[in-house]
């Protein structure tokens, strides 16, 4: 994948994942790092910028219309209204700081969104935090493939190491929409 192409599509799974899209950018990121780390990390501030679009969006939803931008989340797969109470209850708790928690739990950072802008917490502070919460995540995931994918070359072809990629990325989410099902 040519860099320019990684970069842009990068920035729209960002927006996509940042809005209704349900898969993180950290598949494509990762993916790119399978053959360059520094490549991999200039994705992942691409990412971050599609991201940021779309958690204003999502921000800007919540402060319009919660009520329906909640609705339209449990249509979602792994979603449902205790997810989105726990985020709200998350944010009342620990304050903005609360977006730290949704990359270490599974918990999507479009409800963190919604219910940072429905509780009175500023756009401009919303999206400073949103800054390293949304890259540490992206970038630790690509450096960890992106190392071990140069500590693999020799052994392993790119050709193995991207089906392995897609293999994990799969069995991840597999294992996580079952979990979240339950």
């Amino acid at each position: 994948m040519r860099i320019g192409k990684a970069n842009a599509l990068a920035s729209l799974w960002g927006f996509a994942e940042a809005t209704l899209f349900f898969i993180v950018p950290d598949v494509l990121v990762s993916w790119v790092a399978l053959r360059s780390l520094k490549r991999g990390l200039i994705a992942c501030f691409f990412a971050l910028a599609g991201a940021l679009i779309g958690g204003v969006a999502m921000w800007v939803w919540g402060r319009a219309d919660p009520d329906t931008a909640r609705a339209i989340f449990e249509s979602l797969p792994a979603l449902d209204a205790t997810t989105i109470a726990t985020v709200r209850q998350q944010l009342m708790d620990s304050g903005i700081t609360a977006l730290f928690l949704g990359p270490t739990g599974g918990t999507p950072y479009k409800i963190y969104a919604v219910e940072a802008a429905d509780l009175g917490f500023g756009l401009a502070t919303f999206l400073a935090v949103s800054i390293p919460a949304r890259l540490a995540r992206f970038v630790l995931v690509t450096i960890v493939v992106g190392v071990l994918s140069w500590s693999l070359r020799e052994r392993i072809s790119l050709r193995a190491r991207q089906a392995i990629h897609v293999t994990c990325w799969f069995v991840f989410y597999a294992w996580f929409f079952a979990a979240m099902a339950t």
